[in-house]
């Protein structure tokens, strides 16, 4: 019997099922076991204010050290570069859309002074950016919990990622599809990471379940984070696409107020993903980006939605 971690919101949920569906499809015993990490408990609090490393893994990993599970389903999104010795990302399946998406409103159709909520400093940078006029506040919980706040009134729009809500049927809620010229996606957003021992039943089970062009796009994706500092919770982006035999990535770094902004953007082949998105981190240093956005604070990028 296999034992899946996972946190217990509706989407962490749907993606622990999804990955038992298809192991169960080749003859495994799986169960689901629910684990709280530290960002489930506090949600009165923004994610850069509680300063801590791996709050919606911690727990799910610690689980797997001690050999109460066998594998974990994340969000790719939330897992640091760095990973606990002895741990790895045993699988990536194919990536959902990795676009970020207005929800209640386009975002030309919202006018001076509209509010827009989100929880992410990645996503707020990119929208004091671009649009200096509205008011950015934030909003905690899960995916239904965000939408009902935004249908109570209490925001003009949100901004979510365009996979939970396809994972969840809610896609007809998409205002907006965000290109990444105008807010470019977190690290590895719209794909699952399957983690597991290095050795042991759950990194033999979840092998075939690997996507090779989902683990090339976001191992590239990742290599930009780690050039600029691995698990912290700056206000960055990277989105990797391949065409053909050519892999193309982009990395952009914001200044929390949005008033700066780089932009990097490299090609070439795909087979070298970690090399390509190093030059992009590298780049982003050679041009200011850690005097761009000061101190880095430990803890998560994003939330899973």
């Amino acid at each position: 019997m296999l034992v899946i971690g996972s946190r217990g919101s509706q989407l962490a949920l749907w993606q622990a099922q999804y990955v038992q569906r298809r192991l169960e499809a080749r003859s495994y015993e799986c169960r689901i076991e629910i684990i709280q990490t530290t960002g489930d408990r506090i949600l009165d609090v923004p994610l850069g204010n509680i300063g801590t490393k791996g709050l919606f893994t911690k727990e799910i990993e610690d689980a797997l050290l001690e050999g109460r599970i066998h594998l974990a389903v994340h969000s790719l999104k939330d897992l640091p570069t760095e990973l606990p010795k002895g741990l790895t990302i045993a699988a990536t399946p194919e990536r959902e859309h990795p676009n970020d998406v207005m929800v209640g409103k386009r975002l030309r159709d919202l006018g001076a002074g509209c509010s827009v909520g989100t929880s992410s400093l990645r996503r707020t940078a990119q929208l004091r950016r671009y649009r200096p006029d509205l008011i950015v506040e934030t909003i905690r919980g899960n995916i239904d919990t965000r939408l009902r706040k935004l249908d109570e009134g209490r925001y003009d729009a949100i901004v979510l990622a365009a996979a939970g809500l396809r994972r969840l049927g809610w896609k007809d809620r998409i205002a907006e599809v965000l290109e990444p010229e105008v807010m470019c996606p977190a690290v590895g957003q719209g794909a699952l990471a399957i983690e597991a021992l290095q050795e042991g039943p759950g990194f033999d089970a979840c092998a075939v379940l690997d996507h090779p062009w989902t683990r090339l796009c976001v191992t590239a994706e990742r290599a930009v984070l780690a050039s600029l500092g691995g698990g912290c919770q700056i206000p960055m982006g990277s989105y990797a696409s391949i065409s053909g035999s050519e892999m193309q990535v982009m990395g952009v770094v914001i200044a929390p107020d949005g008033s700066s902004l780089i932009r990097e953007q490299v090609e070439g082949d795909c087979t070298q993903p970690t090399k390509l998105g190093r030059k992009v981190g590298e780049r982003l240093i050679e041009r200011g980006a850690p005097r761009m956005i000061g101190p880095a604070v430990s803890g998560q990028r994003d939330s899973e939605v």
